[in-house]
């Protein structure tokens, strides 16, 4: 694979890596911190525009948001960023009839969806991430990743005319 590096308007390059054809995966290396959320959006509208998948642009945007803004609240432990230069890797992948966004990780914990007693009060300002995952990909979930860490993923449908 070889990396491609495109200069983000809202900071540093992103690290792209194109394998199996440029129409069929993409990854992108993310250093842990608090603006990985945005670079994963744009590195999502990036590609699935070059995909010629534009509509999916808004809901996979959301999705890769919130896996990346997860394990960068839970999966890092603090100074992580810092001492491993990328220690996360947010990856597209499209097959037939769906598009697959995995984000590994470091941490061997599991996502947890936040449900009845614990579910986040109405005005409260987080909390509901993986419950948007949910709700707009056909399925999620994740998987160890031995030696180290876990992979998070999600699925979405590719629009009929794209199929």
């Amino acid at each position: 694979m070889n990396p491609t590096h495109e200069r983000s308007p809202s900071g540093p390059e992103l690290h792209l890596q194109h394998g199996f054809g440029a129409d069929n995966f993409a990854a992108c290396g993310l250093d842990g911190s608090p603006r990985n959320a945005r670079q994963a959006r744009r590195f999502v509208d990036v590609t699935l525009r070059g995909w010629g998948l534009a509509g999916l642009v808004p809901d996979m945007a959301l999705v890769a948001g919130e896996l990346v803004t997860n394990a960068v609240r839970h999966a890092l432990e603090p100074g992580h960023a810092a001492q491993d230069g990328y220690p996360l890797w947010l990856g597209l992948y499209r097959q037939p009839g769906h598009v697959v966004c995995t984000l590994t990780d470091p941490s061997t914990a599991p996502p947890r969806p936040q449900r009845g007693l614990r579910s986040p009060a109405p005005w409260a300002p987080g909390g509901r991430g993986l419950a948007l995952v949910d709700a707009l990909s056909e399925s999620w979930s994740w998987s160890l990743t031995p030696p180290l860490g876990k992979a998070v993923w999600a699925s979405l449908a590719l629009p009929a005319h794209a199929v």
